[in-house]
Parts: structure tokens; C-alpha cells; sequence
């Protein structure tokens, strides 16, 4: 493998890094992947490109809620402690972080494509197997199967990003989160349903089909050009350059495909090389911080529901006036959701895309970083707020800013993360960012869960300091990323 450029840079730039194996002939033209992606600009490819690669947001927000509205049922049918319970999240995450690392790592050497596909197929298979646990331990260990394999479709948000001209990057990955909202609403939907008629492993089994669907229409989408041309394969890249062309009805620049020195690729030791290792501490910290509180909103929304908390009180729980189904009146003691529950839940998901009309002008025009601080301070705010006596609407309206708040922020650091690392390791950058994420979404239940039950105020607390070490965490990050090019190499 060739070494690096003799010159090392002084700072971290994010301006792309062009090292030619040899000189072209005098007076021939030549073109980067980066240049090329500028002069095509927007058109039909990159919306096709949005619809399939954004409804990975549809299978994988499915397969992670999921647990929201299953808990309950298993934990009548298995009789669980909270704790078995929470494990249940824990698990899910756990897998998603071992799987992250490993098929970011595999995703920079063999190719986005590749891994993005087999990690469908994965998720897919384990999906369908959950639906015939036997016993709680089967059901935690395919569960975590199923995250293992979910990790994997981050690299549809780095394909998407690799062929973005650089403008429309900061509008049109936030609009991705509406793929998200939708996979949201539709298992609440979906469980509303079914679960109360033909149980919830139904449910799962209903909630594989958009994973199955979406491997089929994979084969539309390209294998990254910026993957390609890193790897030395210029005749793929200029092909996929071509093909993007015609598709847009635009001409490609004039000249050659310049061809980078390979590098070292997808190296662990690179994401904490000098150049970048305090904003990979950083990012890392923010990373963890924003999964935390993410679903530790979703899953104290579910507590707030089962246990109808409101001023504080510890009330037993009250059954809902419209919900007489059969498992209302189980002689489990389990606390089930009732129609008023689901409808709650609905309200509370739309808030996620109740601020990205804001936000994408705060990435924008704020930049990348001081949006991201604005809005984990804001989330701060909100969690504090939960602890105010109030009724039920104020409640809700409490957790509808919350999910609004805590999906931009990961609108926010998804971007900023794909953006700050070079294509020779941005997919395991972007793998490791999110495993960090994975344990907070790990630690989340027990809080939510667990804590929350024993000290509401103190859970709130400790959600809200978590949102505000990451406020600073962002507004000190060293590089902004707004309206730069990617980098190529390190």
C-alpha cells in the first residue's frame, strides 16, 4: 500500500486531498470525483437515490421502535421484572454496537454497497426468527441479532452523502428524518392493530416487510464513486459519474478521472491520529450523549403512559375509558397500552419532524456546530421541564418539543460526522460514532425504565446533564464542516 503525501497538513482541512500516482500528460484536462459531483449537480438520479436510500429509515426506525410497543406484551407473557425488561433495549443496542464497528471497518475495505445489502439480508432473517421465540432469552438474543444487523444501514446515509453536491447536503439529509418519522408512525400504527387481535408476533413478522422490500430495489443504486476512485477503481467510478449524467440530462466535466494514491483504508488507529483525535473524542461524546437522551425519550414516554404520571404522582395506573379488549382486563397485572396511549405516542413522534424546517436553516446558515449546541442545550430545557406540574396535553406537548428537538440533533451530528472524515475511513468513522451512540441507547433503559420508577427527578437530571455537557461538547468542536468539500484522504 502506498504511504501518505510527504507534506502532512498542519490542520485538519476539508478540502479534498489530490495525490496522482503519476503525472498526466502535459495540457490533458483532468477531474475529481468531487468536481465531477459539482458539475452534475442535482437531479433525478439523486432523487431516486433519496427515495431508497432514505426508506432504510422506514425498516430500521420499525425494527427499533418496535421494542416500545412490544415491552408491555412480553412482559405479561413472560412475566418480567422491569429490569428484564430494559434488557430487552440494552440488548438490541448491544448488538448494534459490536456490528457497527465491525461492518464500518468491512464497509471502507469491500464497499458501502456490499455491506449495506447484507446487512438487510441480516436483519431481515433475525427479524423473522424473533417472531418464533419460544422463551424471553431466545427473544433478547435474536433481538440482538436484529440490531447487529440494523447497524449496518448507516452506510445508506454515506452512499447518499459520497454523491450529494455539496449545497444540497445540508438540506436534504435532514429531510431523510421524515423516512424515519414514517417507519415510526407505522409500527405505532401498525401495533395499535395488531397487537390487541392477532399478538404481537404478527407485529414483528408484519414489520420485516419493508426490510425484504427494500433489498430488492437495491440493485438500482450504485456502488459509491468516491469509494471507487479511493480504491484505484477509476473505470467504476467514471462509469457510475456517467451514468449519474445521463440520468440528470447533464454533461460531465471535460478531461480525465484523476486517480488518488491508495491510501490506508478504514484504519482504527487513523481515527485517533493527532489531526483528528480531539474532534473524534468529541464527536464520540456528543454521539453517546444525543442516544441517550433520544431514547430515553421514547422509552419514558412509555413509562409516563403506563404508569399516567402527571404532576409528579405516582398514581396507579388508570385504564383507558375506550380500551375494553381482551388485553385490558389480562389477570397479568400488566400495564397495557390502551387506544388513548397509541394516540399519544402518534402526537409525540410527529414532533420529530416538527423543527426541521428549523433546523435545516440552523445547519445552513448557523453552521453545523452552533445549531447542534442550540438545540442540546434546548433539549436540556425540555427534559427539566417534564418535571412541572401539568395535565395530560401538557405532557404530551412537553414530549412532542422533546422528539423534535432530540431528532434534530441527530440530524445534525449524522451530517457532521460524514462530512468531517475523509472517504478512506468516513464509514468507519461514522461505524465507531455509532457504536459510542449504541451505549448510551444501552444505558438509556435502565434509566427510563428503572431509575425513573425509584427518583423521576433524579432520571430527569440526570438526562438534562447529559444534554448539556454535549452542548458544550458541540459548540467547541475545532472544525466547522458547513459548505466545504469531502475529503478524499487523510
Amino acid at each position: 500500500m502506498a504511504t501518505a503525501p510527504k507534506e502532512a497538513e498542519n490542520a485538519i482541512g476539508l478540502e479534498e486531498i489530490h495525490t496522482e500516482r503519476q503525472e498526466p500528460p502535459k495540457g490533458q484536462k483532468t477531474f475529481t470525483v468531487q468536481e465531477a459531483v459539482e458539475t452534475i449537480g442535482f437531479g433525478r438520479f439523486h432523487i431516486a437515490l433519496f427515495l431508497i436510500m432514505g426508506s432504510t429509515g422506514v425498516a430500521e426506525a420499525m425494527e427499533i421502535m418496535l421494542i416500545a410497543v412490544v415491552s408491555p406484551l412480553i412482559q405479561c407473557e413472560w412475566q418480567l421484572q422491569d429490569w428484564q425488561v430494559a434488557l430487552v433495549t440494552t440488548m438490541v443496542f448491544f448488538g448494534y454496537m459490536v456490528f457497527s464497528i465491525v461492518l464500518g471497518f468491512l464497509a471502507d475495505r469491500y464497499g458501502r454497497w456490499k455491506i449495506l445489502l447484507l446487512s438487510f439480508l441480516w436483519a431481515a432473517y433475525f427479524s423473522l426468527l424473533t417472531s418464533f421465540a419460544p422463551s424471553y432469552i431466545w427473544f433478547v438474543f435474536l433481538r440482538a441479532m436484529v440490531g447487529g444487523g440494523v447497524s449496518g444501514h448507516a452506510q445508506g446515509l454515506i452512499i447518499k452523502t459520497e454523491f450529494l453536491p455539496t449545497k444540497y447536503r445540508g438540506y436534504m439529509l435532514p429531510l431523510s428524518q421524515v423516512f424515519w418519522l414514517a417507519g415510526s408512525l407505522l409500527i405505532i400504527g401498525l401495533a395499535s392493530v395488531v397487537n390487541p387481535t392477532i399478538g404481537w408476533r404478527w407485529l414483528i413478522r408484519i414489520a420485516s416487510i419493508p426490510s425484504i422490500l427494500l433489498i430488492l430495489v437495491f440493485k438500482f443504486i450504485p456502488e459509491s464513486a468516491r469509494y471507487n476512485v479511493s480504491t484505484g477503481n477509476v473505470a467504476a467510478a467514471l462509469a457510475t459519474l456517467q451514468m449519474i449524467a445521463k440520468m440528470n440530462g447533464a454533461a460531465m466535466p471535460e478531461g480525465v478521472l484523476k486517480e488518488p494514491a491508495k491510501g490506508r483504508r478504514g484504519r482504527f488507529k487513523d481515527l485517533i491520529h493527532p489531526k483528528y483525535l480531539r474532534t473524534t473524542l468529541q464527536i464520540w461524546i456528543i454521539w453517546l450523549g444525543i442516544a441517550f437522551a433520544y431514547y430515553g425519550v421514547i422509552l419514558a414516554s412509555a413509562e409516563l403512559l403506563k404508569r399516567d404520571l402527571v404532576c409528579g404522582s405516582a398514581a396507579p395506573p388508570v385504564q383507558d375509558p375506550g380500551d375494553d379488549s381482551e388485553e385490558s382486563r389480562s389477570p397479568c397485572h400488566c400495564r397495557l397500552f390502551g387506544p388513548a396511549a397509541y394516540q399519544t405516542m402518534i402526537i409525540s413522534t410527529v414532533g420529530e419532524i416538527a423543527l426541521n424546517p428549523l433546523n435545516i436553516l440552523g445547519i445552513n446558515f448557523l453552521g453545523r456546530r452552533l445549531s447542534l449546541c442550540i438545540t442540546m442545550g434546548c433539549t436540556a430545557l425540555f427534559f427539566l421541564l417534564l418535571n412541572i406540574c401539568t395535565s395530560s396535553a401538557g405532557m404530551t406537548g412537553f414530549l412532542f418539543m422533546l422528539r423534535a428537538l432530540v431528532s434534530a440533533n441527530f440530524n445534525t451530528i449524522y451530517i457532521y460526522t460524514a462530512e468531517v472524515y475523509p472517504t478512506t475511513m468516513r464509514a468507519l468513522g461514522m461505524g465507531t460514532s455509532g457504536s459510542l451512540c449504541r451505549v448510551g441507547a444501552m444505558v438509556a433503559p435502565f434509566i427510563s425504565q428503572v431509575l425513573m420508577s425509584a427518583s423521576f427527578v433524579g432520571a430527569l437530571c440526570l438526562f438534562s446533564s447529559m444534554c448539556v455537557v454535549c452542548a458544550i461538547s458541540a459548540f467547541t468542536l475545532p472544525i466547522e464542516t458547513k459548505g466545504v468539500a469531502l475529503q478524499v484522504c487523510i
